[in-house]
Parts: structure tokens; C-alpha cells; sequence
């Protein structure tokens, strides 16, 4: 099976057609709210811009994973000296650590009901007390194919994620669109 959920593939494709501006907006906002120099985990870093770059910009010690090894090789040029791993989300050890936040950007909903329940455990397993997450799925439960590589996505829909989240000791803060339609889901551990 392919980790990379098909990205490895089209990996140039997808870098050339992802947008350098989708996303900018929301995730500087989430990033304004967090503890300077605080630690923040990547999942699902792509080439590492235009969203992580925001991240080691902001001076947060910053940390990625993608399952794309081109995006990966990309990612190291473009962030030089920023710790990255060539690992599949739903089975990484997230680094050995804790992080202060967790960004998944566009990664969520690429993964199975099943994995996406889980990795929503796992990463309120690595999130600090008073941690904060930030993803992007669809409010409404959806099934479609992935515009770049034609695959099954689903979301939970923002009823399914809040009750997961809950019982992940994680609740949402706030939700919001972005002007190419990305749904966030603002999310904080409880303790």
C-alpha cells in the first residue's frame, strides 16, 4: 500500500498546483496564538511551503512528517536544518516527543474513518495540556475522490469529529473556511 496516499505520484504535480496562498491566512492567525518558541509537529508537510515555513518563521521549534519521499527530499531543500521523517502519519512515533500543537492541513481527510479516529488519539497522545490542533476536513460527513490522485476521501463531518475529539480528552474552539473552502477545525486538549 502507499503511505503517501498517492501523493508520492503526483508529487510534482501537486507542487506545482498547490497554491501558495490557501491556508496562509488561517494558519499565521492560529500561529499568532501560540507561545512563542513553543514546539509544533507538521504532519502531513507536503514540501514544507507554504505552511510550514510560517511555522519556523514564527521561530517555533518546528518538527515534520510526510510519507512522500519527493516531497520529503523537497521539503529538506526548501527548510534546511528543520527535522523532518519520510514516515506514513498513521504509524509514526510523532519524534519520540510532546508537542506544544499539531498542524494537519489537508491531510485528515485522506485517510480511512478508522485511521483518522485513531490518529486523532494519537495526537492528543503527543499534544502538551492546553495543546493545540489545527486541522482541515469538510463539516458535513462526505465521501469523494481526491481531485490530484483520484482516490477515496472521506470526512467524519464536524458531529463525528467533535464526539472523537471528545473522546480524546480534545475539544474544538473554534471552526472556519478559508477562500478556496478548507473547513479548520481549531482544536485544544482539555488537560
Amino acid at each position: 500500500m502507499d503511505s503517501s496516499h498517492g501523493y508520492e505520484a503526483i508529487s510534482q504535480a501537486f507542487v506545482r498546483g498547490r497554491s501558495r496562498d490557501i491556508g496562509v491566512r488561517e494558519v499565521n492567525r492560529w500561529a499568532k496564538a501560540l507561545r512563542r518558541g513553543c514546539s509544533v509537529l507538521d504532519l502531513g508537510c507536503g514540501c514544507g511551503l507554504p505552511l510550514t515555513a510560517i511555522l519556523v518563521n514564527e521561530g517555533f521549534e518546528t518538527f515534520g512528517i510526510d510519507a512522500s519521499p519527493s516531497l520529503v527530499e523537497l521539503f529538506q531543500r526548501n527548510l534546511p536544518g528543520v527535522p523532518i521523517r519520510c514516515e506514513a502519519v498513521e504509524t509514526s512515533h510523532f519524534f519520540e516527543r510532546s508537542f506544544d500543537a499539531v498542524l494537519a492541513w489537508g491531510l485528515m481527510f485522506l485517510l480511512s474513518a478508522h485511521a483518522q479516529r485513531n490518529l486523532l488519539t494519537r495526537i492528543s497522545g503527543v499534544l502538551v495540556p492546553k495543546g493545540r490542533l489545527l486541522f482541515t476536513a469538510p463539516r458535513e460527513p462526505a465521501v469523494w475522490s481526491d481531485a490530484m490522485t483520484g482516490l477515496p476521501s472521506i470526512s467524519l463531518g464536524q458531529e463525528e469529529y467533535g464526539r472523537q475529539l471528545a473522546c480524546s480528552g480534545l475539544a474544538i474552539r473554534e471552526q472556519y473556511e478559508d477562500e478556496g473552502g478548507n473547513h479548520y477545525f481549531d482544536v485544544v486538549k482539555l488537560s
